[in-house]
């Protein structure tokens, strides 16, 4: 890795990040409390499922009394498009962010400038327990627009002391010229599109090893850790992994510590985090596997009630911040594929994937379905040609290890390098034609 060696492990942004368990509970019951009272003055709908629940803010009395309230999900805040679910005069609002929409209606968020606040604030803690330092450059290769990603990590970067490179996705050979000339430290993207500017560069001759890179800070999609060790071996850098969701804040919700690189903190000074069965909604202690769900504490303009992210994960101890943790988020409960029974997560295949050495991490899964069965065939990209022998014995070998480690026959399609469509942003794994 290209650290100084100057990185130490009590070094924080922040000093809540080191206060006390019990510090930390008191402020967010604190905050809870405002926050439940804000919702249900403010938004109708909080107020009409509140009260059709038998519950009110005043009840709340200790944090786990949270529980008794009802969930938010992204079907509540599409019915509600685009403003319903504001908790302040739209006079108020500084910006609107929304989601893409691909599937049905955008979720919109506002922001009041005192959000936006708060949104710079806890991305700049983010970077620095990235690694990231004020007065290094930052090369912004996620999306700007209403996509959160690009305006979220500029500011943050930016309050942080840094000088921003803020070129959005695509152009990847102009990415890969900027980062020669402009000699970014860091770098912030999607995992699967800062593969696509590595490949870039070593089509064009450059050792990614060789750049001025030394951080990457990856999020906006799961990623496991063998696209961790593909990144660092690759490209020489500390590869730490940031999350966030529009309907929450945006990135900047969670970030791992490039100290222990161990999950990420959760800044539960504004984030409260609970882990329930995804099934029953109950929720689960820390420790066990869940969906993870987020109450805003502090958002002014939409404050969110147990929002389910639908992201799968667990909550765990603080380590290099007292904050808790969740473990890296490897999937999601609905982007799981159910093949013939078999829960399969495209990131269990990725990690299988990365095994074979003659494989690169570009691929996509296709299901389909004839005579009432269901079929999986996993497109991947050789390194190199398709045809090539060793390219074809790693195919074989990966649809062996599919059967014995996930327990799904599934069919290996080889494309020669440089073919899978690729994404400027977050990559589509699965196309379903069933």
């Amino acid at each position: 890795m290209k650290t100084d060696g100057q990185l130490r492990a009590d070094e924080v942004y922040e000093p809540i990040e080191r206060a006390s368990r019990d510090e930390i509970s008191t402020l967010q019951l604190d905050r809870l409390r405002w926050s439940l009272r804000h919702a249900y003055d403010n938004v109708p709908h909080y107020r009409e499922a509140f009260d059709a629940a038998g519950v009110h803010p005043a009840d709340v009395h200790e944090l786990g009394d949270l529980a008794r309230f009802p969930f938010t999900s992204k079907d509540v805040l599409r019915d509600h498009y685009p403003f319903g679910m504001l908790a302040v005069p739209r006079e108020r609002i500084s910006r609107v962010h929304a989601s893409s929409g691909t599937t049905g209606k955008p979720t919109v968020v506002g922001y009041t400038a005192a959000d936006l606040d708060m949104w710079t604030g806890v991305v700049a803690r983010c970077l620095h327990a990235a690694g990231v330092r004020a007065g290094d450059r930052v090369h912004v290769a996620y999306g700007y627009g209403l996509f959160t990603g690009g305006l979220g990590a500029h500011y943050g970067a930016e309050r942080l002391g840094c000088a921003v490179i803020p070129i959005s996705g695509g152009m990847t050979e102009r990415q890969v010229q900027l980062i020669a000339d402009f000699e970014p430290d860091a770098i912030l993207a999607t995992p699967s599109y800062t593969l696509t500017i590595v490949d870039e560069m070593e089509r064009q001759g450059i050792d990614p090893r060789a750049s001025s890179l030394r951080i990457g800070v990856f999020g906006a999609e799961p990623w496991t850790e063998a696209m961790r060790r593909e990144m660092e071996e690759r490209v020489g850098i500390d590869a730490v992994d940031i999350y966030g969701l529009s309907e929450v804040i945006g990135p900047g919700v969670a970030q791992e510590c490039v100290e222990t690189k161990d999950g990420l903190h959760v800044w539960e000074d504004h984030f409260y985090p609970e882990v329930v069965d995804p099934e029953t909604g109950a929720v689960l202690p820390d420790g066990s596997v869940g969906e993870l769900v987020f109450t805003s504490l502090t958002k002014e303009a939409m404050p969110v009630v147990r929002y389910r992210t639908r992201d799968l994960t667990r909550l765990l101890p603080g380590t290099a911040r007292s904050m808790r943790r969740i473990e890296k988020v490897t999937g999601r409960s609905d982007d799981m594929m159910i093949v013939r029974g078999v829960n399969v997560f495209p990131t269990q295949l990725e990690e299988l994937i990365l095994e074979q050495t003659r494989l690169s991490p570009h691929f996509c899964c296709v299901l389909t379905r004839a005579d009432r069965l269901d079929a999986l065939e996993l497109r991947v990209e050789a390194r190199g040609a398709a045809a090539d022998a060793d390219a074809v014995a790693a195919g074989l070998a990966l649809r062996k290890r599919i059967k014995d480690r996930i327990g799904v026959s599934a069919t290996v399609t080889l494309h020669d390098a440089d073919t899978l469509e690729r994404s400027a942003g977050k990559a589509k794994r699965v196309v379903d034609l069933r």
